[in-house]
């Protein structure tokens, strides 16, 4: 039996030391521990990296501790936009959607999108018209209410400012969410769902629903979920950045994720972090901010919750 592993993320940056109580260490650990726990058993009984990384990240769209599904911020229109992609590295199938609302868990219906349509991106309304089609209940608005997420918003509303969800300057709950997984069979997955920036206009998206940017998968390298400065990232097509280091400069995981995350990325004064996994089991989780949301398990006997460097 081959090495199995996941690895899941919350975002990166995150509170500043100062302010992160003891109370909130364990709530965000333990959502973590939770996600990791549902993920892994799947792969620990057998089931595919697809099904592993779908279900870790509707574990984190579940809670409202992270920026995506239920926790996700406002928009300058105070609704809720939100973006996710999946993709399996076996048979490098993807889906994705963006600009959707009413959705409990945006990873689900980018699986759809993968499984059950013939396309890999669908964003808005015609996103939405997929959902219905497919038998998705439209969740009122007031299930993605939190009273933590609308005080961030009312505090820049009506101005041209806008919090990336990794801003030092926020004293709570951020985070764009993600996972990645090598199943017994050596196939590899990754998964990103977010709620996007607090107070973004126009119908903003990030690297998140991207595929290359903030999401990849392929057997021959490796599976990534990014996370942090999604404008940047999608310049750098990090995700993808991360596979081409391996495939033509024969790099390994971590020097590939290193390099990416702890130079290409800052040359361009983009930050952030990402998960990735390759086709062996192997876990990098680099990330140049003062933290990143993480926790991993593998079959080898390693496990990890971290939040600091």
């Amino acid at each position: 039996m081959k090495n199995f592993s996941l690895a899941i993320h919350g975002g990166a940056g995150t509170l500043v030391k100062g302010m992160m109580t003891a109370d909130l260490d364990t709530q965000y650990k333990t959502a973590l521990q939770n996600a990791l726990d549902k993920g892994y058993a799947i792969l620990e009984h057998g089931g595919t990296a697809i099904e592993a990384v779908e279900k870790a990240v509707i574990t984190l769209e579940d809670s409202p501790l992270f920026n995506a599904g239920k926790g996700s911020v406002f928009t300058a229109n105070e609704t809720h936009e939100m973006d996710a992609s999946i993709m399996d590295g076996k048979t490098i199938n993807a889906g994705a959607v963006s600009l959707i609302t009413g959705i409990k868990n945006p990873i689900r219906l980018a699986k759809d999108v993968m499984e059950k349509s013939e396309h890999v991106f669908l964003a808005g309304i015609g996103a939405i018209e997929f959902a219905k089609a497919n038998g998705y209940a439209i969740e009122d608005e007031s299930y993605f209410y939190d009273e933590f997420r609308h005080q961030q918003w009312l505090e820049i509303k009506d101005s041209d400012s806008f919090q990336l969800d990794h801003s030092a300057k926020k004293d709570s709950k951020f985070g764009t969410v993600g996972a990645v997984a090598c199943d017994q069979n050596g196939n590899i997955a990754a998964a990103t769902s977010t709620g996007g920036m607090t107070n973004k206009k126009w119908g903003r998206i990030g690297d998140s629903p991207m595929i290359g940017a903030g999401n990849y998968a392929n057997n021959k390298t490796c599976a990534v979920s990014c996370t942090g400065s999604g404008e940047f990232f999608i310049r750098a097509v990090v995700a993808y950045d991360v596979s081409c280091l391996m495939e033509h400069k024969n790099m390994s995981l971590k020097d590939a994720s290193n390099e990416v995350i702890h130079n290409r990325i800052l040359k361009i004064k983009g930050d952030g972090g990402l998960i990735a996994v390759d086709s062996k089991g192997n876990i990098a989780m680099p990330f140049n901010t003062e933290g990143m949301y993480r926790a991993c398990k593998s079959s080898n006997g390693k496990e990890e919750i971290s939040i600091y460097r």
